[in-house]
């Protein structure tokens, strides 16, 4: 059976656009889904050109269900 993944979006915070979507095997716990959060926020800013500190990243929701 498979694990659902989180799915996390990360946002230039000058913009308030979405600038990179990652998704995270659930397998994981907090901490290490933290961690890597944290390696991709990087990225993601080294990519875009911008201060780390200007990228944040949230949990993407599905409320295709919730009606």
């Amino acid at each position: 059976m498979k694990t659902a993944a989180k799915h996390y979006r990360f946002i230039n915070s000058n913009t308030g656009y979405s600038i990179y979507y990652h998704s995270i095997s659930s397998d994981k716990d907090i901490a290490e889904i933290k961690i890597e959060l944290e390696k991709v926020k990087a990225q993601v800013a080294s990519q875009n050109g911008i201060l780390i500190n200007h990228v944040y990243w949230e949990e993407v929701k599905d409320d295709a269900g919730s009606k």
